[in-house]
């Protein structure tokens, strides 16, 4: 009977997207007809159930707050300053200013938790400034592109909020695990430009800014990051301190944010209410997918699907390698055809007993998972940022798609890289507890 119903529900849901339905009506409908054909139990009590149980959960009250927090950051003056601030101190690397992508991109993510927040912010200075500059094009936005995935890594995070959730895992956990692993895949991108940019030198290429900055001129910029640094350190530091908790800290988050904008001269009544619709219109999207899959999960719950896909895979003999292979084999695939968002709440039911069934840590996975969905918002042909790019750029989805595929690799071999040493994600959260 679960083969029947797993292949059922999957057909169902194949069909509803190719139709073009959105994925939270999708999962909906596909979790009624799953319980109406297959289980003999009160649907409607069920789903009001869920509803009620997402839509009151303390938990998710951080959601909207971050994503505002967002919202009013990209239309502040934040990014000018990290660009003028970061430029003095990177300009005579190998790969000059581009390291700027990667590390604007790191510090906007930590007060953001939002790929499209970062990219966008980032990319509105930087892409003018690199043509006129003369830098490399496709690795100037190969480099955007992949870097504005950071935000989904570096904490605060609105994809670990929902895995979060989703798992019943501790966000502020999820939050101190995603540290390391962030920083190390953004130093992991700035020796890829160095490389790059020194192949580049040999031909003869554009590699690094010719001005050299004075010592009082790399200070001054100091104060242009300042800003960003001490929301990051309100903001973070209360989760980790234990002085806020996660929805708290997004408040605070918020409040910090007005204050910027107020003192950059740039937040207007009228600006305030675009920051406000557009959040809630965010939230609105990220609940609906939600609780759509809460729905579809309980349903799986209630066929004995998560339990039956875990035992059937062990009864291969398949080693906890060839798990991890295939779950980020079917990351890759379904980064082709649907958001993270969705990505995170349709397989975590799943794949989530599967991964404790071989003594895999769900804080680690949680991890694993947001780095896989960075990879799922680059990858060709429908990754959320290569649209958002492909835009701001004025370039086709095939040179930016070509342009991303060497971070895409730097993404799953790193991915591998904590599967094999999970000590990467663990140890400050770890530390954090006394373990």
């Amino acid at each position: 009977m679960e083969l029947t119903a797993f292949l059922t529900i999957i057909a169902i849901l194949v069909v509803l997207l190719a139709c073009g339905l959105w994925i939270g009506p999708a999962l909906f409908i596909t979790s009624w007809l799953a319980f109406s054909i297959f289980a003999d139990l009160p649907v409607d009590k069920i789903l009001g159930v869920v509803v009620w149980n997402n839509a009151n959960s303390g938990s998710l009250m951080a959601l909207p707050l971050f994503i505002m927090m967002g919202e009013l950051l990209t239309r502040t003056r934040v990014s000018d300053n990290m660009f003028n601030g970061l430029a003095p101190w990177v300009a005579r690397l190998p790969g000059g200013l581009l390291h700027v992508n990667v590390i604007a991109c790191a510090l906007f993510a930590a007060i953001t938790g939002s790929v499209n927040a970062t990219t966008a912010t980032v990319g509105k200075i930087t892409i003018p400034e690199f043509r006129r500059r003369g830098y490399d094009e496709s690795l100037s936005i190969g480099s955007l592109t992949s870097s504005g995935t950071l935000g989904i890594l570096i904490p605060p995070s609105v994809p670990m909020l929902i895995y979060g959730v989703a798992a019943n895992v501790s966000i502020g956990k999820l939050f101190l695990a995603g540290i390391v692993p962030g920083l190390i895949l953004m130093l992991c991108f700035c020796c890829y430009i160095g490389v790059m940019a020194g192949r580049s030198a040999a031909r003869g290429g554009h590699v690094r800014d010719e001005r050299r900055y004075t010592l009082a001129e790399k200070l001054r910029g100091l104060l242009g990051i300042l800003p960003v640094v001490a929301l990051i350190a309100c903001v973070l530091g209360g989760i980790y301190a234990g002085w806020a908790t996660p929805t708290e800290a997004a408040a605070i988050g918020v409040f910090g944010a007005v204050l910027l904008g107020l003192c950059t001269g740039c937040l207007t009544f009228r600006l305030f209410w675009e920051c406000v619709m557009g959040a809630v219109r965010t939230n609105c999207m990220v609940m609906l997918i939600l609780i759509g899959a809460s729905f579809f999960s309980v349903t799986l719950g209630f066929l004995g699907l998560p339990k039956w896909i875990s035992a059937s895979i062990v009864s291969l003999g398949a080693g906890k390698y060839a798990v991890i292979a295939l779950i980020i084999v079917v990351y890759l695939i379904l980064g082709c055809l649907i958001d993270g968002y969705s990505m995170i709440v349709m397989t975590v039911p799943m794949f989530l007993p599967l991964v404790k069934e071989y003594g895999m840590d769900p804080l680690w996975y949680g991890i694993f998972v947001v780095l896989l969905v960075q990879v799922a918002n680059i990858t060709p042909p429908i990754g959320f940022n290569l649209f958002l790019v492909t835009g701001m750029a004025e370039r086709s989805i095939g040179f930016i798609s070509r342009s991303v595929l060497p971070f895409i690799a730097i993404m799953v071999v790193f991915a591998l890289l904590i599967t094999v040493f999970p000590e990467i994600v663990l140890f400050v959260p770890n530390a954090a507890s006394g373990r």
